[in-house]
């Protein structure tokens, strides 16, 4: 006996095969009444799901997909993905769902990731992180063929595809505001990959605050890794008017400019305020703690794959507000030291 497919469903029903796929799969797309029609035929004709149904069908992988373009090392110490990570596993592991997870060299590689996805349906939606201004995935996450996505990253970043975010611009206005109530006049910051949306969000909030309070901004570019956090923690520290005070844009750039500032005999914080971004257990394990930015990370993994779900079942877009990072003051910051 031949294989009932959607096509014959379809004929039978008198609908298009895109119709049979939004029946069968349980998505919108199709009224309910239409629906019932469809299933009632569909069960009369002796249909069956089968592997090469799926495939015709639209049928859900029932795995979502993560593509990050990064250099693969970086993630044996960025402990913020590891974090992320476990909270989107928290909720995929109550539906019994899978995450593809794959490390791509750069953007033009995770495009083309992307459409290999669509275009097999491997996945039955993405998160996107890392977002940029004018960033060249975001057609393919609203379109017509889009599978569904969540931006991982500020509402201005996502083109109006859903994103959940940290009001990272409040932050770092604290982080700034606090700083100066100790008395640093010079506050350095340590940034992240210049061409990531988030990292020129935290470049505008600091210009505007530290100008707003009267202090002396000194801006030094980095990549996230501890190499470049120590490269630039060491020009910040050796001008001819150092800092007082660091904001780093990570954990692991704020450890290598801790390192630095004893090997150079700065001390810390008497001589030197450090602050790090994205509050990791490797904060507390400093000596002296760092005092960081913090935001539970694990969780903020949790709702981006909740968001991601509801998407999936068929919700509108919509912008979304996890947290406002919160400043947690440990030992490595405190009043600044009298200039001589």
């Amino acid at each position: 006996m031949a294989r009932i497919t959607i096509a014959d469903i379809a004929d039978r029903a008198g609908v298009s095969t895109g119709a049979v796929s939004y029946a069968l799969n349980d998505r919108p797309g199709v009224s309910a009444r239409t629906r019932e029609r469809i299933l009632a035929i569909a069960a009369e004709m002796g249909w069956r799901p089968s592997q090469a149904a799926r495939s015709l069908s639209g049928a859900r992988a029932e795995t979502i997909g993560l593509i990050l373009a990064r250099a693969p090392e970086t993630l044996g110490f960025e402990s913020f993905y590891m974090q992320f990570v476990a909270g989107i596993e928290q909720v995929l592991s109550e539906r019994s769902y899978g995450l593809l997870l794959q490390v791509v060299p750069d953007v033009d590689a995770e495009i083309a990731a992307h459409r290999r996805w669509r275009a097999a349906r491997r996945v039955d939606g993405v998160v996107v992180v890392d977002p940029r201004q004018d960033d060249p995935r975001l057609p393919l996450l609203t379109d017509a063929d889009a599978l569904p996505a969540v931006v991982v990253g500020d509402p201005s970043l996502a083109g109006g595809a859903t994103a959940v975010w940290t009001d990272d611009a409040a932050a770092l206005r604290e982080c700034v505001g606090y700083l100066a109530g100790l008395g640093h006049r010079r506050i350095g910051r340590v940034t992240g990959t210049e061409a990531f949306g988030h990292t020129h969000i935290r470049d505008l909030a600091f210009d505007d605050e530290t100008r707003r309070r009267g202090v002396e901004p000194r801006v030094e570019r980095a990549d996230f890794t501890p190499e470049a956090g120590a490269a630039a923690t060491r020009a910040l520290l050796t001008a001819d008017r150092p800092v007082s005070a660091v904001v780093f844009d990570n954990d692991v750039m704020a450890l290598a400019g801790l390192g630095v500032a004893h090997e150079l005999g700065v001390r810390v914080p008497q001589d030197l305020s450090l602050v790090a971004w994205d509050d990791s257990p490797l904060c507390e394990a400093a000596f002296p703690q760092l005092t960081a930015l913090s935001h539970d990370v694990t969780s903020y993994g949790a709702h981006v794959a909740r968001r991601l779900f509801e998407r999936i079942e068929g919700a509108p877009h919509g912008s979304f507000l996890d947290a406002t990072p919160v400043l947690r003051v440990r030992g490595s910051t405190g009043p600044a030291a009298a200039e001589s």
